[in-house]
């Protein structure tokens, strides 16, 4: 099974397809290929290595290649699975590959910012695949969760990946544009990767980006639509002590040069990625203004 996944790793570098959906590199993503086609868990590690590939095995893995190449979709919709935060989930076409680096602040449970101790209520807002709500789920036992996006599409998909993590006890999936749908809530973290790509930079996207929702990308001109409608409503839905934690992306430097008066904070991510801010409540008025 080493070889098949030397071999991969060959074909996808030399075939320059655009990492960025899970993986950054040839070498881990011809890893993902290959055990899934084997049927063989990550956590098994080097031992797989020596597993011999049967016929079938082998052709599943050239098919999975092929389409990789030739269409340029990202890996995680041809195996309908991603990793986040720890968490196996089900992706298709109707949400965003799970990606975002605000996974790692998650496990940290967003500490040093909020005492842990005293998280009851989170919301996630433009949730997709309940990537970040399910994994603030997990990190917070005590917590409820509402997640909230405009795509009934998208819920689908989040709906199934709450039930197969059992648990709807604690998280519920709610359609909403923004904040419609939870008014007079508030909560002590509210957590959102929105779009956030602006005209010029969806045009200059690789090819693989046209296989995910336009909708979970594109944000306007500027990339801030969603930014702009979060900061009008977020500190009505905070508790005293809450936090605002957004990722921005590459439109870091815009959101700089708009909001120059904000106080943000910039977490140190570790494990590579960026462009996610916070904000404490007492930072935000009722309304922002550029």
């Amino acid at each position: 099974m080493g070889a098949a996944i030397d071999r991969v790793a060959r074909a996808l570098k030399s075939a320059r397809v655009h990492f960025g959906h899970g993986t950054d590199n040839a070498r881990d993503e011809a890893a993902e290929l290959v055990f899934f086609a084997a049927g063989l868990k990550h956590d098994q590690g080097p031992r797989a290595y020596s597993e011999k590939l049967n016929a079938r095995r082998a052709a599943r893995i050239d098919d999975l290649l092929e389409r990789r190449i030739a269409e340029r979709i990202p890996l995680p919709y041809l195996t309908h699975r991603s990793f986040f935060a720890g968490l196996e989930l089900y992706v298709d076409e109707r949400v965003l590959v799970p990606r975002s680096p605000i996974a790692e602040l998650v496990l940290r449970r967003f500490q040093p910012w909020v005492d842990a101790r005293r998280v009851r209520r989170i919301l996630d807002v433009g949730t997709g695949s309940g990537a970040i709500a399910l994994a603030c789920a997990m990190a917070f036992p005590k917590g409820r969760v509402d997640a909230v996006d405009v795509s009934v599409a998208a819920l689908q998909v989040a709906r199934r990946n709450l039930r197969r993590l059992n648990l709807g006890k604690r998280v519920s999936m709610l359609q909403s544009d923004h904040f419609a749908a939870v008014k007079g809530r508030r909560y002590d973290i509210i957590v959102s990767n929105p779009p956030y790509v602006g005209r010029a930079e969806m045009r200059g996207l690789p090819r693989e980006y046209r296989h995910e929702p336009r909708i979970g990308l594109a944000s306007g001109a500027d990339g801030l639509d969603s930014v702009r409608a979060i900061f009008a409503a977020a500190r009505r839905h905070l508790s005293r002590d809450g936090i605002l934690v957004v990722e921005v992306g590459n439109t870091e430097d815009t959101l700089l040069r708009t909001f120059p008066r904000l106080p943000f904070v910039w977490p140190e991510i570790t494990m590579g990625g960026g462009g996610v801010f916070l904000l404490r409540a007492e930072d935000l008025g009722a309304d922002v203004e550029n």
